[in-house]
């Protein structure tokens, strides 16, 4: 892991300025090497599957809003339970995930985003004291409790995931 002070990408200075601005304790961590899923970046961190905050965007059918489901990362999003609570919804392309988040594929925040998402939040999430979250590229990463993610993006907490 480098040091907080290396010179961010743009997309991950976007995230540090949102959690400075929210009085959040934690910057976001470059990791030496990209993390492409959620193994890899517990591998990286040393911590369990499930302590990996993972940003799934779709694209909600009735007018191509952004929906973000952050689920555990051992935890697989159920696509009907998401429907029930924001809408008909789709798999979102990396250009839609692009556009409306200002983020790539991987390094997807939950927050910062360049259009506000309807965001729902994987209630198994609250299970750990300590989640790590995606900061806006592959390599960033940030720590926060759960219940951060709920202050920082407003989002509610449901049950979104299958068993």
């Amino acid at each position: 892991m480098r040091s907080e002070s290396e010179t961010y990408p743009e997309s991950v200075r976007r995230v540090a300025r949102a959690l400075q601005d929210a009085g959040h304790p934690h910057s976001p961590i470059m990791l030496d090497q990209a993390c492409h899923t959620a193994q890899q970046a517990a591998d990286a961190l040393g911590v369990q599957l499930g302590q990996i905050a993972k940003s799934i965007i779709f694209r909600r059918k009735s007018d191509d809003a952004a929906v973000l489901v952050i689920t555990s990362g051992d935890r697989r999003v159920d696509e009907k339970k998401v429907d029930a609570l924001a809408g008909e919804t789709a798999r979102a392309d990396a250009d839609f995930v692009k556009a409306q988040t200002g983020f790539s594929i991987g390094g997807v925040s939950p927050f910062a985003h360049a259009h506000a998402p309807v965001t729902l939040i994987d209630r198994h999430l609250l299970r750990f004291p300590c989640v790590w979250a995606a900061a806006g590229h592959p390599r960033a990463l940030v720590q926060l409790v759960p219940q951060d993610l709920e202050r920082l993006t407003g989002a509610p907490t449901a049950d979104v995931t299958t068993a």
